[in-house]
């Protein structure tokens, strides 16, 4: 069994278009997606519709729950952070259909399924946490207790946007990498392949190009902030983006 995994489309169609075009041509069965649909970008709800046509098996992440919650914390965070990111949250609440809105509520913030043999974890972030960034640094030890608790053989996460796959005492660790917002300084949207058989879990990890100017122009024409544009452009994160300029 093939699968696509992906992970962090952050509101990029042109983005997560390619990145489901590339998948298809090489014979994935199914997407598997860890989540954070929405999030700066200027496609919100049309990301969660697609996914939706696609049939995709998804779980929410830490992002689509803060906008989900935006009415209740938005004194506080208002108060709290960065204007930029008080405006990310907003403007993505704000451009969700009522039926978007809904569907990512219904979303478990955890699946397991069951595929050739092998048990499988998707999760936002780790197996203790939807916050917790798991990285290429992230410590072997670490990695140990998490596969402890994961009671899998294979572990999907996302959140720290950065890809890897590691095999630790027999539990693979998968991070897809981000299809809309990389912040390693490549802006190619990212995602993985896993192939599933006899012979166990194989990954394979893709940098797609895609129209970046498409994603760049229509955050312009939406009238969303410029230092947007430099996360897509650029492929880093707001906050290095924000200080690049301060």
């Amino acid at each position: 069994m093939k699968v696509a995994l992906i992970g962090d489309v952050h509101a990029n169609l042109p983005a997560l278009e390619a990145v489901l075009a590339h998948a298809h041509q090489r014979g994935v069965e199914q997407i598997w997606n860890v989540g954070d649909f929405v999030g700066y970008g200027a496609f919100p709800d049309e990301v969660v519709r697609r996914l939706r046509q696609e049939n995709a098996l998804s779980i929410v992440g830490n992002y689509d729950l803060k906008v989900l919650k935006f009415n209740q914390k938005k004194g506080k965070w208002r108060k709290s952070k960065r204007p930029e990111k008080f405006l990310a949250f907003q403007w993505a609440h704000d451009h969700l259909s009522p039926e978007s809105r809904q569907y990512l509520h219904s979303l478990p913030q955890e699946m397991r399924l069951q595929v050739e043999g092998l048990r499988i974890l998707l999760t936002h972030g780790s197996p203790a946490s939807n916050k917790e960034p798991l990285t290429p640094e992230t410590p072997e030890e670490r990695l140990r207790e998490l596969g402890r608790m994961a009671s899998a053989d294979v572990v999907v996460c996302g959140h720290s946007h950065q890809l890897f796959a590691r095999e630790v005492d027999g539990v693979w660790f998968i991070n897809t990498g981000s299809v809309g917002r990389p912040d390693d300084g490549d802006p190619r949207a990212c995602y993985a392949i896993l192939e599933m058989g006899p012979a166990g879990p194989r990954v394979h990890h893709y940098r797609v190009a895609y129209d970046v100017g498409r994603a760049v122009t229509a955050i312009h024409e939406r009238g969303l902030p410029e230092p947007f544009a430099q996360m897509v452009l650029t492929g880093r994160n707001l906050d290095a983006v924000l200080d690049s300029v301060g």
